[in-house]
């Protein structure tokens, strides 16, 4: 009974990187005190996504700082679009800068950022093949604080990784496929961003020229502000399974989302994927269907004007 009871125990302590009869919110995102317990295991990459001056201050035990920069390309050219995706093997080598090997464990926390740069580093990470070995700090910094937890401004020593070639997960997407998918059965295209702008009521900027007003015809909307709570935690799965049901997702639907430039919409695939949902990236996001003009643009406040 007593070797029973520690097998037990053992596995719950790795339940967030377990998968075999887990619940997918369990292996996605770890608690402060889950953390607390692992935070010197030998193969556990801690990452800090924020500002370089906000890691200087302060920072979790042992995080190494990871921009946003770092796993994206940005095309600055006047053909370019904004936070793309980096080819497999500059991937595998920006990793490997982070200090992540074939055998590392990684939990991502945001500082006082908002929580959509992190998800876009899991969403990255996930890409490459090790979303089974990654998880969130659930409410970043601040509830790590909030526990009880220290904070420090030593800086590891700098550890580059060893990766093996990628397989990359085929979760990113383009115009093409959207535009195929937007209305097939199975299948929910969501639009990340604040609800003004799926709405029209504001218009965003590209490196171009502004964004066209309203939202891809025929998506739906998840707000990436709506879900977590007020202290950056994620919201219960009861409440955002309401909130993707309300939108129009169905249960079982593969998620394909978008946003400005693909960041804030990772926020919503990160819950849709806690929520057992298959989940893909528009990686060009509206910044890319705005451009193409001969693709079709709903605008329910140029509408609502008529």
């Amino acid at each position: 009974m007593r070797a029973r009871l520690l097998l037990l125990a053992s596995v719950c302590l790795l339940l967030p990187f377990a998968h075999a009869s887990a619940a997918p919110r369990d292996t996605l995102v770890v608690s402060p005190a889950w953390l607390a317990s692992h935070i010197k295991d030998k193969d556990l990459v801690l990452l800090h996504v924020g500002d370089q001056a906000e890691y200087d201050a302060g920072h979790l035990p042992g995080a190494r700082f990871a921009a946003l920069s770092a796993i994206s390309t940005s095309d600055r050219s006047p053909t370019g679009l904004t936070l793309e995706m980096p080819p497999a093997e500059d991937l595998r080598q920006r990793l490997e800068a982070l200090g992540i090997s074939d055998t590392s464990r990684i939990v991502v926390y945001f500082g006082k950022d908002w929580v959509s740069p992190s998800t876009r580093i899991l969403f990255t990470l996930d890409h490459a093949g090790l979303g089974d070995r990654t998880a969130l700090l659930d409410g970043g910094m601040a509830q790590w604080v909030k526990a009880g937890h220290s904070v420090t401004v030593d800086v590891p020593p700098a550890a580059k990784g060893t990766l093996s070639p990628l397989k990359l997960k085929p979760i990113v997407v383009d115009a093409a496929f959207v535009a195929a998918h937007v209305k097939s059965p199975g299948f929910a295209v969501v639009d990340g961003r604040s609800a003004s702008f799926y709405d029209g009521v504001q218009v965003g900027g590209g490196q171009q020229q502004p964004h066209r007003a309203g939202h891809i015809a025929g998506a739906h909307s998840v707000p990436f502000t709506e879900i977590t709570s007020d202290d950056l935690q994620l919201r219960p799965a009861t409440e955002l399974a309401a909130i993707f049901a309300k939108a129009g997702v169905q249960p079982g639907d593969t998620v394909i989302g978008y946003c400005h430039i693909g960041q804030q919409a990772t926020a919503m695939l990160f819950a849709a994927r806690t929520l057992g949902h298959p989940v893909l990236l528009y990686d060009g996001s509206f910044e890319d269907w705005s451009r193409r003009t001969e693709l079709p643009v709903e605008n329910p406040a140029a509408k609502d004007r008529q």
